[in-house]
């Protein structure tokens, strides 16, 4: 219930929060929850699934709806670690834990389909992220000021640089995904290409994120394989 589980043989290591930014993709969304909740039961976590969906029809704002994610996860439980997931991707490998470094942010998806399993280009922070909620904090989350170019992932790569951390990552014979890609599904994507950033995330990135996080709280259900959390 509410896509929580812990394991029922023994004491869970890990509490890991699966935050999930989301926008009419049902398709990918039922394919990711058929993957993953064998996947995470494998490796013996204590999880929750969490899905957060903006309502209305303007810009997609991911990084925002991940911040609200980790807002309204951590009112649920004190998570070691928050798993930030595009619902396109599914993991190729067990041996990818779905826990965080202790010292440092790290991302999981370093070796997609899509790009011949490797990095599309360095500083590549996307897909599949994992962070503890004090590298969240230190960062102050990701930028509120994103609207549908995608160019986050460059914005968060240079605040964990600015915050005093480095990025780790998973190796990439481990952190292998599968890009789902349904044709006739042409909602939000992952824009492929490095989009221009627009923003000076050094900045600004103190004064957007976490502590000026304002939204509005339509509903919180529980469903069979995940809590969903509408905001506008």
């Amino acid at each position: 219930s509410g896509g929580h589980y812990r394991p029922p043989h023994c004491f869970a290591r890990y509490k890991s929060a699966i935050l999930v930014a989301y926008r009419n993709q049902e398709k990918y969304l039922r394919h990711l929850l058929y993957y993953i909740h064998p996947f995470l039961q494998r490796q013996q976590l204590s999880y929750t699934i969490y899905l957060i969906q903006q309502v209305g029809t303007g810009s997609f704002n991911r990084a925002k709806l991940l911040n609200v994610g980790v807002r309204e996860a951590m009112k649920d439980e004190e998570w070691d670690c928050l798993v930030l997931h595009d619902v396109d991707l599914v993991p190729e490998n067990d041996y990818n834990l779905y826990i965080c470094d202790e010292y440092y942010p790290k991302h999981l998806a370093s070796a997609m389909d899509k790009f011949q399993y490797t990095l599309p280009y360095k500083s590549f922070f996307g897909g599949v992220s994992a962070l503890t909620p004090e590298h969240y904090m230190k960062m102050n989350g990701f930028p509120n000021t994103y609207w549908g170019d995608g160019g986050e992932n460059d914005d968060i790569a240079t605040r964990i640089h600015l915050a005093g951390m480095k990025i780790v990552r998973t190796s990439p014979d481990l952190g292998r995904y599968r890009v789902m890609d349904y044709n006739e599904e042409t909602e939000i994507q992952e824009p492929w290409r490095r989009p221009p950033s627009q923003h000076n995330t050094r900045k600004t990135w103190k004064a957007d994120g976490m502590n000026t996080l304002q939204f509005r709280l339509l509903s919180r259900t529980k469903h069979p394989l995940y809590t969903k959390i509408t905001v506008d």
